[in-house]
């Protein structure tokens, strides 16, 4: 474990984000564009946005929602050249401790295919594979058919 720590998001962290995010998630869809994810982000539960540091250099993000009945984590990301010292499962750990003191009792995520082992990951934390069918409704289209 590095010496780290784990911050909610502010905009001073806005560069070091993207630049992390460009480097993990790389070939976003356009709603999936750093820029737009920070922004609605900043706009609801920007509380749940957290991101870890090493001396002030952004090394790790993960986005956090709570509906009032289930939370969900996005956008966990870590630095290549920062793996696989307990950031992520850091990252986590802390999403779910600030969501269990909001009440939350389930969390969910998904994981995108291929998953280059974030499932192996989800799974050494504890998270399963549930049989449920994830679907999905672009809004931003306009009217199915469209």
């Amino acid at each position: 474990m590095c010496a780290m720590t784990i911050e909610i998001y502010g905009d001073h962290h806005h560069d070091g984000v993207v630049d992390l995010w460009r480097e993990v998630f790389p070939n976003p869809s356009p709603w999936n564009e750093p820029e737009a994810v920070i922004l609605k982000k900043r706009q609801v539960q920007p509380e749940l946005f957290f991101v870890a540091l090493e001396n002030d250099r952004i090394i790790g993000t993960t986005i956090a929602g709570y509906d009032g009945h289930r939370g969900w984590l996005y956008s966990l990301g870590v630095s290549p050249a920062w793996r696989r010292k307990g950031i992520a499962t850091s990252l986590v750990t802390h999403a779910e401790r600030v969501l269990t003191k909001l009440g939350c009792a389930k969390l969910n995520l998904q994981v995108r295919v291929p998953d280059n082992g974030a499932a192996a990951f989800y799974r050494s934390l504890g998270f399963e594979i549930e049989d449920r069918i994830s679907m999905g409704k672009r809004l931003d289209r306009g009217p199915a058919g469209v």
